[in-house]
């Protein structure tokens, strides 16, 4: 487990699988992802079982807010695309429960993915893409350290119109500096 101050980081489990489609099903949550689609139980199955074959640092972590003496779920997090090389990977985060956005778990939970990559996974550089019209998600990545890098002008289209994609990044670096 990784922990935070409110929150953990922990593997996925099969049993996650029902929420994940319950978040994915959501309009709104599915509006900040590349999603677009509703999502069955049945296909949420048919990733697991291929995410199970990816290499162990790309899977998907379960993000968990404390609640009382407990844990609740409340989105998941993680790493795609990593370089050993390079020493570059890209995150990506969601929040499903609605009750927990503006309120820091995002901003929390990319110091943990940062603190992470770059301790743990000893990498260099990290990158996300967010859409540009989610201002609340770039605000969130700036208060972890990213900073733009460009833009991919109406790379998007999602509900009937053209969304620009902000690239970001924040190297180890400029992490240590913060």
């Amino acid at each position: 487990m990784i922990y935070g101050e409110r929150i953990r980081l922990r593997a996925i489990e099969r049993e996650d699988l029902p929420l994940f489609v319950n978040w994915l099903n959501d309009p709104e949550v599915r509006a900040g992802l590349i999603h677009y689609l509703p999502i069955s139980l049945t296909d949420e199955e048919q990733w697991y079982s291929v995410m199970l074959g990816s290499p162990l640092e790309e899977h998907p972590l379960v993000i968990e807010a404390r609640n009382g003496e407990g844990w609740s779920p409340i989105g998941d997090c993680g790493f795609i695309r990593i370089n050993w090389r390079c020493r570059t990977g890209e995150v990506g985060i969601l929040i499903g429960e609605k009750k927990f956005w503006n309120r820091g778990y995002g901003t929390e939970v990319m110091h943990l993915l940062l603190r992470h990559g770059f301790s743990t996974l000893n990498l260099n550089r990290i990158s996300l893409d967010v859409y540009a019209n989610n201002p609340g998600a770039i605000r969130c990545y700036e208060k972890a350290g990213f900073v733009q890098e460009g833009v991919r002008r109406q790379a998007m289209y999602k509900d009937g119109i053209y969304i620009d994609i902000i690239q970001m990044s924040v190297l180890k670096k400029e992490w240590q500096e913060i």
